[in-house]
């Protein structure tokens, strides 16, 4: 769906003032207690952020990727946290479901994952495969009327709370490119979780471990084709991407404007330190770092809306790239210009520095993107 520019506006105003008045006063508590912001779930759902690009008739927003890096930008203002496992939800499975689901599946699931009755998960990473999906072991094999998974996978977002999984598994040798994707609910026997994490940042999106014990998946639960799954995967990487970069610009600008504040506030040697030129240098290198990446951001959603190809393929690892340094140079010199008080978790720069962190590993490590690019540059 092709929305305007005042529809956006007022998509970005709504997220902004949720994430003002109902994320940002719970940030801290929820941050700090490790806690899944079920308060904030259930009003994302409400507004409509659990099935951004969901259609209508199953409880969805019917909108595009731009509207959801505009509300992936606001909620990480606010509560990285909430973002991460909303969004999650939202491009991950929900999005996944809308472009490669079956009409039977989307009657099933959507509506549950819309109404955010039901929390879900992507399951890819693997302990011995995390940047090489391909060197996966978890393995699914055909049975009658179905298949039976057995493995494992870990650092899964929203794990700890699913009630339903998409998991890729092996449906060849383990040295084929044969990758399936199927929809696993947490009733099944045989599956189960791992504790939750504990991590540097994203404290409040629980991440943990799944075990797949001869569970059985029914063939109707089969997302795609057979063997198809290699395609489905990497059909949905330039999008998870440029979110990413959107959530990481949401969390640089937070800082920039609380180092904004505290520059005009702190008195040092009888005035504000934003009086003093390296303090004022800092903060337009911020500024413009900032707007830098949001400007390509807005290049790379453009293409992935156009189908673009090699473009979008580049440009989306691009912006994922400097994104992950954005954020983590931001971040930094915020903490620096509070000084002390920067490192104490009083003040929200010391969050936001720790969330910060993730960007350069999570959706593909920034050395693996950079790699890929030059492979791409060079034919």
């Amino acid at each position: 769906m092709t929305t305007s520019i005042n529809e956006q506006i007022t998509i970005r105003e709504t997220a902004r003032r949720f994430a003002h008045e109902e994320l940002a006063p719970l940030a801290r508590e929820i941050d700090r207690d490790q806690r899944f912001p079920t308060e904030n779930w259930k009003r994302s759902a409400e507004l409509g952020f659990l099935g951004v690009t969901a259609p209508e008739e199953f409880g969805g927003a019917g909108l595009g990727i731009a509207e959801m890096c505009i509300i992936g930008e606001e909620l990480s203002a606010a509560c990285h946290s909430t973002a991460a496992t909303v969004l999650h939800q939202a491009i991950m499975v929900v999005d996944s479901l809308v472009r490669n689901g079956t009409t039977a599946q989307q009657e099933r699931y959507l509506p549950r994952l819309c109404d955010g009755s039901w929390v879900s998960c992507l399951a890819i990473t693997e302990p011995g495969a995390g940047s090489d999906a391909l060197g996966m072991r978890t393995t699914a094999k055909r049975v009658d009327d179905g298949w039976v998974i057995n493995g494992s996978k870990t650092f899964i977002t929203n794990g700890p709370e699913c009630d339903m999984t998409m998991v890729y598994a092996k449906t060849g040798p383990l040295d084929s490119r044969d990758i399936g994707l199927f929809i696993v609910e947490a009733s099944a026997p045989g599956f189960s979780k791992g504790s939750k994490m504990e991590k540097m940042g994203w404290r409040g999106s629980g991440t943990c471990e799944l075990f797949f014990e001869d569970v059985f998946v029914p063939e109707e639960n089969l997302v795609g084709r057979e063997g198809n799954g290699l395609r489905v995967l990497m059909s949905g990487l330039n999008a998870e991407r440029v979110l990413m970069a959107a959530q990481a610009i949401g969390i640089a600008r937070a800082a920039f404007d609380a180092a904004v504040a505290h520059a005009k506030e702190r008195k040092q040697f009888g005035r504000p330190i934003g009086e003093f030129q390296l303090i004022r240098a800092k903060l337009a290198d911020m500024y413009c770092q900032i707007e830098a990446v949001r400007a390509l951001n807005a290049t790379a959603i453009e293409a992935i809306e156009e189908g673009r190809g090699k473009d979008m393929r580049l440009i989306a690892s691009a912006v994922k790239i400097l994104s992950a340094d954005l954020v983590m140079d931001v971040t930094n010199e915020a903490v620096q210009i509070f000084g002390g008080y920067g490192y104490i978790q009083e003040y929200p720069v010391e969050r936001y520095m720790r969330d910060a962190k993730l960007f350069s590993i999570g959706g593909g490590t920034s050395e693996v993107l950079r790699d890929l690019m030059g492979r791409a540059l060079i034919g």
